[in-house]
């Protein structure tokens, strides 16, 4: 086996755990001192890896390319503004994975986008097949297309058994963002 060719890793399902598994991998692979870039579909509010990560400059770079979850907390965002945002970011991720510049990219809550409608899947798919063979292209986000994890070398579903949230604790600092 060749471990030098590069992944396609999904982590998917319902439960919490996504883009914390995925960000779990980048720590990992900058005490290898390998560069990362991380795009985020679908967020564009602070949390805390938007500042835990700086400081792993120079190794990694974030970018936000959303406009917040979709129907989430009665945001009034029309679909054309999410969908334009999704094209955005998915631009800008064609345009890094072909850079070379990179030897892991997260594609974080891609999958969701895909599921929501906002991202056509077709040019996910086309994008996994054209990425470079040495990549490492990790996605996330809930409800990912049976397409999608025929395609990954990696799947792993998150699933909720018990979150706070049932018993009315929302989300915590550090915890959830």
């Amino acid at each position: 086996m060749d471990s030098e060719k590069g992944l396609v890793i999904l982590y998917t399902g319902e439960g919490k755990g996504k883009t914390t598994a995925a960000l779990g991998l980048v720590l990992r692979a900058v005490g290898y001192k390998k560069k990362c870039l991380i795009i985020q579909f679908g967020k564009a509010w602070f949390t805390g890896e938007l500042v835990g990560i700086k400081k792993l400059s120079p190794y990694v770079k974030i970018i936000q390319g959303g406009k917040g979850f979709l129907d989430i907390l009665g945001s009034k965002i029309p679909l054309s503004v999410h969908k334009k945002a999704a094209a955005q970011a998915f631009n800008l991720l064609k345009k890094e994975i072909v850079s070379n510049k990179w030897d892991i990219i997260v594609a974080d809550e891609i999958a969701g986008s895909v599921s929501a409608g906002i991202l056509p899947l077709s040019k996910v798919l086309q994008l996994i097949d054209q990425k470079p063979v040495t990549l490492d292209l990790v996605l996330t986000g809930h409800h990912a297309d049976k397409r999608l994890i025929s395609k990954a070398d990696l799947v792993t579903e998150m699933i909720e058994i018990k979150h706070p949230y049932q018993k009315g604790i929302l989300a915590k600092k550090g915890i959830d963002f």
